[in-house]
């Protein structure tokens, strides 16, 4: 079973990003499908997340609503991440999720990309923000994401956003397929390996 973790950031409700996700998501399932694998997607909405992630940023804890999310992307074998495009960028919101994620937890992990927005004059954060952002926390970024404009809703099936929508699972599946089974990683004992090989490297074997 592949576990896939699906983060959408809408602030509205009923959220267009939201609903990309879930077509996202959707699609994803169907792709894994035809390439003999079942999956089991997981949504964290950040809407109903947003002070806890704010009271994390302040105060370095996350309460127990929040580690739940961070659980549910870390056991994960990969991740479609989706967010509401602002100046042609990132939503606050969504940057601050990932930023109090704890580090190195998509290291290694195939992710899928996509933002909405009100005209596609915004289309360009796949590239220009997302992209970098996720390939800087270590991820691996399927090479086509999708971008969602006011205009695209309404009429999902059989239209160019399917396409899109389609194209893309497709390539994900791939990379999910062709990156097999994901290694988590456990950063606490990497963390205290390294250090009680530091303390051993000592010449007096201790400090």
């Amino acid at each position: 079973m592949t576990k896939v973790a699906i983060v959408s950031s809408g602030l509205r409700e009923p959220s267009s990003t939201r609903l990309l996700a879930n077509w996202l998501e959707a699609a994803v399932r169907t792709g894994l499908s035809e390439r003999g694998m079942t999956a089991d997607g997981s949504f964290v909405e950040l809407r109903p997340l947003g002070h806890a992630i704010m009271d994390a940023m302040f105060t370095g804890f996350a309460t127990p609503p929040l580690e739940e999310a961070f659980q549910t992307v870390a056991d994960a074998d990969g991740l479609i991440a989706v967010t509401p495009a602002f100046n042609a960028s990132y939503s606050g919101l969504f940057k601050c999720f990932f930023d109090v994620l704890p580090q190195e937890t998509l290291s290694d992990m195939p992710v899928l990309i996509g933002a909405t927005g009100g005209t596609e004059r915004h289309s360009l954060v796949l590239e220009h923000a997302l992209r970098p952002m996720f390939s800087y926390l270590h991820a691996i970024v399927s090479p086509r994401g999708v971008y969602a404009a006011t205009e695209d809703f309404g009429t999902q099936q059989d239209s160019a956003l399917g396409d899109r929508i389609t194209a893309a699972a497709a390539d994900y599946a791939r990379l999910i397929d062709g990156c097999g089974p994901r290694r988590r990683r456990d950063t606490f004992t990497e963390d205290l390996a390294s250090m009680e090989k530091l303390l051993g490297g000592s010449p007096h074997g201790s400090v």
